[in-house]
């Protein structure tokens, strides 16, 4: 089915923020949506994997919607409702419709398995009861359930479907679904932050990504030149946002996304679950080096970062 809003450009998967009772740092959230802002980010998405939604109650999540929507406007908003419940997100869905979003998005619901036809069925449930184009999310690494090409089709077929988020190890997925998208008119946005240079020479329309916390600067200019085709060179933001990775990864995701947020000058509230002190040491590792890396390359703190 056919839907006006397609994403496109650089949309921060937008990190929340907390202190150590779970309560959202608001300060210190509008000072790091400003920030990006500024950088000229397209869009938000907000709770979505890298805004630890797993953490948060329905009740925590509306909220959270209304505070991104209220900083962020008036980009171009996503809201993440997936639950596991289905009255859950179409409670956060139409939620997220009051607001103005532009679009939900849907992973497939984790824990119990479920079978192509019954993720189908969920997405185009949800999808009915909220009225709002609709974004799948394709993360397999974190739901244990991959999105298959024929569930992407049937569900284009049947619903208001605007795009894809592509995440995760399996980079050649985007030429399948990037080709789909084109006959079913919808459009793909990665995932895959470092190999954005490739990620547009296929044709997506852009990326989602944890990285846009921390650099979207680099990230903005290499879409500006490589999927928009302006003028300038960016050889050398592409080169950083490979060095970024093998860092990065050096830590379990979403904790190193904090790191890089803290590297760059920003608080990123405490950690939402527990955290052992081989991992509370990597992390002070993963953030000098980074901070290192930032120094070589001349990314300066960002202004105002911490507020």
């Amino acid at each position: 089915m056919n839907t006006t809003f397609r994403p496109s450009g650089i949309f921060s998967a937008q990190w929340i923020p907390t202190d150590s009772d779970g309560r959202v740092e608001r300060a210190a959230l509008a000072s790091h949506i400003a920030f990006e802002r500024r950088h000229g980010i397209s869009g938000v998405l907000a709770l979505g994997s890298t805004g630890e939604f797993p953490h948060f109650t329905v009740d925590e999540r509306e909220a959270l919607l209304a505070t991104v929507a209220e900083l962020a406007a008036p980009l171009a908003l996503i809201a993440n409702v997936t639950d596991i419940r289905p009255r859950a997100a179409i409670t956060l869905g139409r939620t997220a419709r009051n607001l103005g979003y532009s679009a939900i998005a849907l992973m497939p619901p984790v824990f119990f398995p479920v079978s192509q036809a019954d993720m189908l069925a969920y997405f185009l449930h949800v999808a009915e009861a909220v009225e709002l184009p609709v974004m799948l999310y394709n993360f397999p690494e974190l739901t244990g359930k991959r999105i298959d090409l024929a569930t992407v089709a049937a569900f284009a077929e049947r619903a208001p479907m605007c795009a894809i988020k592509q995440s995760g190890g399996e980079f050649a997925y985007h030429r399948e679904l990037i080709a789909l998208g084109r006959e079913k008119n919808f459009v793909v946005m990665s995932g895959s932050d470092t190999r954005l240079p490739e990620v547009f020479k296929l044709g997506a329309a852009g990326c989602i990504g944890g990285l846009v916390n921390i650099v979207p600067e680099l990230m903005v200019l290499i879409d500006r030149v490589c999927r928009l085709g302006e003028l300038g060179d960016s050889t050398a933001a592409a080169n950083v946002m490979k060095e970024i990775g093998p860092v990065i990864d050096q830590l379990t995701f979403p904790l190193n996304v904090a790191a890089g947020l803290e590297a760059r000058g920003f608080n990123p509230g405490v950690p939402k679950t527990v955290v052992s002190s081989e991992s509370r040491a990597l992390y002070a590792k993963i953030v000098a080096e980074l901070v290192a890396l930032f120094n070589k390359h001349h990314v300066a703190l960002a202004p105002a970062a911490g507020a």
